[in-house]
């Protein structure tokens, strides 16, 4: 689990050397290979992350997804306020793939009909890691199948 918290730490470092300026990455990352998504879904624990706002104090984050009946994706978002044993705040959306060839594009709604990209820019063979983010770079999730302790994440 160490190596795979590591090799996530410095594959981070060099996403956000890819970020530019408050307009995006005018040649933003792309997913490495394709989604599996029988395989990706389920439940992921958040390792890191890029601050933003609304993930503001949150702690203890996991993410559930799962099929829907209608064929797009039950997205679950579970955090704890302010410490891993604080209240629980959830958010539930639904994501759709936008790309079939490789079915690592993705898009995401959490407010009706606005979407925003989910894309998983990597992925370890066996799912138990996972690098997801979006083309502009201002959004980056290290994710792990294990809940990580605190001597697992990045300093």
């Amino acid at each position: 689990m160490k190596s795979q918290i590591l090799f996530l730490a410095a594959a981070s470092l060099l996403l956000g050397a890819c970020v530019a300026g408050p307009s995006g990455n005018p040649n933003p990352p792309q997913p490495a290979k394709s989604v599996d998504l029988d395989r990706y879904l389920g439940r992921w624990y958040e390792v890191a992350r890029y601050d933003m706002r609304f993930e503001k104090g949150c702690e203890g984050v996991t993410a559930e997804y799962s099929k829907r009946p209608d064929g797009l994706i039950r997205v679950l978002n579970t955090c704890h306020q302010g410490a891993v044993d604080g209240p629980v705040k959830s958010s539930e959306g639904k994501a759709k793939v936008v790309d079939a060839a490789t079915n690592a594009k993705l898009q995401v709604s959490f407010f009706g009909p606005f979407w925003g990209d989910y894309w998983v820019l990597d992925h370890a063979e066996d799912y138990s890691w996972s690098i997801v983010g979006e083309g502009s770079g201002r959004y980056l999730w290290l994710l792990s199948r294990e809940r990580p302790t605190d001597a697992d994440r990045p300093p």
